[in-house]
């Protein structure tokens, strides 16, 4: 098997786009080599604890109400082409992040990264939920099987905050300055969301390389 790492972030309409990209390359090579793991990054890592407004967060990042709309057309574009579902006049707010990325680790844990990923995305784009509040992502724990007790009184805690940053922080550090970033095997990194054709050369690549 072949280490595919995903630095990523669940509110980050790329790495949404750049995930479901490649769930069709998986798809349709059926039997792939990799084995994924995703790791953190905040895009807004001085996000206030409740978040903010999306309306004026989008405003204040791209210069108004125009640069905003201008900077989310081939958002809408390429969800589109990618065949997603996507409803950004939907989300009300703006979370930080850090607590859904304390929920892909706990998930990871229980053998179900991946699919709280999604979850998150699909919550986030889709249902326009704020996965920054702490009953909203026990919710969603708790459609994956996890506990929501349980998950509450962690959210409750600091637990794995520090280690959370730290991994960020990291990821900075190896000159990760956008998300999605994919690393291959430990070496090459593809940064962006890349298009199915893309990941399926690389998947037969590598098929050919371990059976040559």
């Amino acid at each position: 098997m072949v280490k595919l790492d995903i630095i990523s972030d669940p509110i980050c309409p790329w790495c949404y786009i750049g995930k479901s990209y490649l769930d069709r390359a998986l798809e349709a090579a059926g039997d792939h080599p990799f084995t994924i793991e995703w790791h953190p990054f905040q895009l807004n890592p001085d996000m206030p604890a409740g978040g903010i407004d999306r309306r004026a967060y989008l405003e204040g990042k791209f210069g108004g109400q125009e640069g905003a709309v201008q900077a989310y057309l081939p958002v809408q574009e390429h969800a589109e082409k990618a065949g997603l579902e996507i409803n950004l006049s939907g989300i009300q707010r703006t979370p930080n992040t850090i607590d859904a990325h304390r929920m892909i680790h706990w998930a990871g844990i229980e053998g179900k990264q991946t699919a709280m990923v999604s979850a998150l995305f699909r919550a986030y784009f889709v249902d326009s939920r704020d996965i920054g509040d702490h009953e909203t992502l026990a919710d969603i724990a708790d459609g994956l099987g996890m506990d929501a007790s349980v998950i509450l009184r962690l959210l409750a805690s600091d637990a794995d905050v520090s280690d959370i940053r730290d991994r960020d922080a990291k990821a900075r550090e190896m000159g990760v300055n956008s998300v999605p970033t994919f690393i291959v095997a430990g070496q090459h990194a593809v940064p962006g969301a890349q298009p199915t054709e893309l990941w399926s050369r690389v998947i037969a690549e590598l098929g050919a390389q371990q059976t040559a």
